[in-house]
């Protein structure tokens, strides 16, 4: 190779000394976002930490969530395998009024059978009423990443409100490209 050829490759011509502008990282289909200025240390572990305990407030959220819509999605289940683990004679045979005159043996097995054959179908709806719950809140874009506490200016992402019409908000500015997952 040529002499021109070798300091093409090494850097086009660019030196050491040469100024790189720094910005976040892009978490937007739109392109690259303004530069903006980073944070000093004490201000960026203090954005952290904020950013930290939101994000675990959304997931305690998320949790809380997900605990009542799968609680009463699955309550019919509960309802059928609780009387037919109390009802039957070898798990805990209660003497309880409708046992003794309704339920034998033979019925509570088939309650218990009847829960555990239901519980598939109704995890699936259970898991369909979540997501759709979550996606219609839109829960899942209020997550903040990390590296947003390192530059100062920016807004946080997600939805700034209605009339963005389900936009991503990165760093100030909407998009107007939507994709289907």
């Amino acid at each position: 190779m040529s002499e021109p050829d070798l300091e093409e490759l090494d850097g086009g011509g660019l030196s050491d000394t040469t100024r790189m502008i720094v910005h976040p990282p892009d978490y937007c289909i739109e392109g690259p976002s303004l530069p903006l200025e980073p944070r000093g240390p004490l201000s960026c572990l203090g954005c952290s930490a904020l950013v930290v305990l939101l994000n675990g407030a959304l997931l305690l959220l998320h949790a809380v969530l997900m605990g009542v819509v799968f609680g009463v999605a699955l309550l019919p289940t509960i309802v059928v395998v609780y009387f037919g683990f109390q009802c039957h004679s070898r798990v805990l045979h209660s003497s309880a009024p409708y046992c003794r005159r309704l339920l034998d043996d033979s019925s509570s097995s088939a309650l218990i059978i009847l829960g555990f054959v239901i519980l598939s179908p109704l995890l699936v709806v259970a898991m369909a009423m979540y997501c759709g719950l979550a996606r219609r809140l839109r829960l899942f874009l209020l997550f903040q990443p990390c590296a947003r506490a390192r530059y100062r200016g920016g807004t946080w992402s997600g939805f700034q409100g209605p009339e963005l019409g389900g936009r991503c908000c990165c760093w100030g500015g909407g998009s107007s490209v939507k994709a289907w997952v």
